[in-house]
């Protein structure tokens, strides 16, 4: 073959190293823009930092005043907080509900009621949990005593004229309480009527009703609501109240 022949085929095999070495010089001065402009951030956040300490360094008292400033305002919030916590212990203690004001709430603020009124008993972990999903529990508290309490509440609008609270309620309550909640002591509280059935259920499942009287004489009282009740359980452990 003639070397004009090869000529050709030599300059297209020498053409591949060339655009690899394109390439690479491509890449190598985008690294290098790269790692100029880092050094260029980095060099201003040195400068700004420098800036600030200069300027902290003149005006010192500055950190100190925002110091003092967070330090009384965080004095303030607990202050405000102990407050609130005071005064809600004076207004729990004191807290008192009639029947007719009991009869015109919502079902949802009855069982905050009810929760209320254990906290004012000295349950102090007293929570409402009613809702949908509740298993049968709309109110959760622990008594100074150590017993878990676990309460249903079944409010009526009208009232003794309201449909009465059946042994269908009962059972559910029954069904869940000890089992899934963990009760000691399970309670029903009505503002209305409970049928004789469902209180004859009661008394052989050991549960406990609160009917219409039974929540006159605890809301509108000072009484908690164990001593309220007749043969509840002993408690679990020893207290001064005990």
């Amino acid at each position: 073959m003639s070397p004009r022949a090869r000529g050709p085929r030599a300059a297209a095999g020498r053409r591949p190293p060339a655009r690899r070495r394109t390439r690479r010089s491509a890449r190598r001065q985008r690294a290098q823009e790269r790692t100029a402009g880092l050094l260029a951030a980095a060099a201003a956040a040195l400068a700004v930092v420098a800036v600030a300490v200069d300027w902290l360094l003149t005006h010192w008292w500055v950190p100190i005043a925002l110091g003092v400033f967070a330090a009384v305002a965080a004095a303030a919030r607990l202050h405000r907080a102990q407050q609130r916590a005071r005064w809600e212990a004076v207004r729990a203690q004191g807290l008192r509900y009639g029947l007719p004001r009991l009869d015109a709430l919502h079902h949802s603020r009855f069982e905050d009621a009810v929760r209320d009124l254990m906290r004012r008993d000295g349950c102090a972990d007293a929570v409402r949990v009613g809702g949908g999903g509740d298993l049968g529990a709309d109110v959760k508290a622990t008594d100074p005593f150590g017993r878990r309490w676990v309460i249903q509440c079944k409010h009526r609008a009208k009232g003794l004229d309201g449909s009465a609270v059946g042994t269908p309620d009962l059972q559910v309550l029954n069904g869940t309480a000890r089992q899934v909640h963990g009760a000691d002591v399970a309670v029903i509280v009505t503002n209305g009527r409970v049928t004789k059935p469902a209180v004859a259920f009661a008394a052989q499942q050991c549960l406990y009703v609160v009917d219409r009287h039974t929540l006159a004489v605890w809301a509108s009282g000072s009484r908690p609501l164990w001593e309220v009740l007749r043969a509840v359980p002993p408690p679990r452990r020893p207290t001064s109240r005990s």
